[in-house]
């Protein structure tokens, strides 16, 4: 898949039911295709949720699986894509552990780690700095159970309405709110006293972690995993001097772009379409 053809202007919901239509048709070109138009958004939900770029890939293709083995069951009675979210929603909501949750940290040891092993002095490369923001804010999401997770990065970083979310999640607009407003009080606290993106006098800064994430094997300098799977070239200083500006938790959560999900994903699921093997074939066979 070609960067291009991932960050074109997605297909709209006609189109994808067109492609539907003909994948079950037997069109292993329009399941391909399909596959490739859902693939980044739903990567970018399983890395909120996972906050590890390889647990979001398994959980993508895992994902994606159940979309394909399930296409005969789409009704049309909501959108492909709401129909898509809703099985992604109750994936990662049932799935195993992610090696990031696995950690089970809380906001007390995760406000205590930041503050271990600052810097005295910034680090240079604000590439770096960038790849350590990203990282922490993934990982400050699982302090959160999943439900009041999910709730805050559909509402606060997918920016759906209540009522698109509460039908995600199938539970009541109020239920969900009720989530929502937890989420966003506890973060938002949790940020203003560890913060410097948020709050000028909290201790954290990005800069000042380089050094102690790659002591501790969170941060490859050569190859910073976050940013290289960023959907367009990032003007990083840019990027680092606009995150300067923030004025509130949400912004921060916000300033992620718009991931890809890994090329292994698509070569995997293409190899298996065009070589009409095991589930595939059933699907269009």
């Amino acid at each position: 898949m070609s960067a291009a053809a991932a960050t074109e202007t997605p297909p709209s919901n006609e189109a994808l039911e067109e492609l539907v239509t003909q994948a079950l048709a037997g069109d292993s070109d329009a399941l391909e295709r399909l596959v490739l138009a859902l693939q980044n958004g739903l990567f970018r939900l399983a890395l909120r949720m996972t906050a590890c770029p390889e647990d979001a890939e398994d959980a993508t293709q895992e994902i994606l699986v159940k979309i394909v083995t399930r296409l005969e069951s789409f009704r049309g009675e909501a959108s492909l894509r709401t129909w898509a979210y809703r099985i992604a929603v109750r994936h990662v909501l049932d799935r195993k552990k992610s090696r990031v949750e696995a950690l089970a940290l809380n906001f007390e040891r995760f406000g205590a780690d930041l503050l271990d092993g600052l810097a005295a002095e910034p680090d240079p490369d604000p590439v770096l700095a960038e790849e350590v923001k990203r990282g922490c804010t993934l990982a400050m999401l699982t302090c959160l159970d999943r439900d009041h997770r999910l709730a805050f990065v559909l509402s606060d970083v997918f920016d759906l309405s209540h009522e698109e979310a509460a039908d995600l999640c199938s539970v009541s607009q109020e239920v969900y709110r009720q989530r929502l407003s937890r989420a966003r009080r506890t973060l938002e606290a949790f940020t203003r006293s560890y913060c410097g993106l948020v709050a000028k006098d909290a201790p954290c800064q990005c800069s000042r972690r380089v050094a102690r994430a790659e002591e501790l094997g969170r941060l490859h300098r050569e190859t910073p995993t976050l940013v290289r799977l960023s959907a367009l070239p990032a003007a990083i200083e840019t990027a680092t001097q606009e995150m300067e500006g923030l004025l509130n938790t949400a912004r921060l959560f916000r300033q992620h772009p718009s991931y890809l999900a890994p090329a292994a994903i698509a070569e995997r699921l293409q190899s298996a379409i065009q070589g009409g093997r095991g589930l595939w074939t059933d699907r269009v066979g």
